[in-house]
């Protein structure tokens, strides 16, 4: 498993952005807007660190964040998103959001805080159970 980046919801990225990088001192290693989606990543990172980023994400609708929305989660790359998926509900741990796609899936910890678990490399193929599981609860 391999940290990849924290994800923050902003309100104003240009006013974000001046934040993080200008007075913060972080750089802008990629960024990317999604129209259909509605939304732009920025992700960002210390001068000669991009091992662990910053992820900033505008939505494009405004929006209240409450309840810690605004922090988004937590996101590691795994080697097998199936097996890892599966150990976790070996644990006890609900999947909010399997990994139908065979990409992306949700958990989040006992304190509620949303972790994200990507496919390292290309997706794998859609398999179920996973291909099949609702979304459960927020994530």
């Amino acid at each position: 498993m391999k940290y990849l980046h924290t994800m923050v919801r902003v309100t104003d990225l240009d006013a974000s952005l001046r934040f993080y990088c200008d007075a913060l001192g972080l750089e802008v290693v990629s960024r990317k807007e999604v129209p259909a989606g509605r939304f732009t990543l920025v992700f960002l990172a210390a001068p000669g660190d991009t091992a662990a980023q910053v992820e900033l994400t505008y939505n494009w609708d405004p929006e209240v964040y409450t309840g810690g929305r605004n922090f988004g989660h937590l996101a590691y790359a795994v080697p097998d998103i199936y097996a890892a998926c599966r150990r976790l509900m070996e644990h006890g741990v609900t999947i909010s959001r399997p990994p139908r796609d065979g990409r992306m899936a949700f958990v989040r910890s006992p304190d509620q805080i949303s972790i994200e678990l990507l496919q390292a490399g290309e997706a794998l193929a859609p398999a179920e159970p996973w291909a099949s599981m609702p979304n459960v609860g927020a994530w």
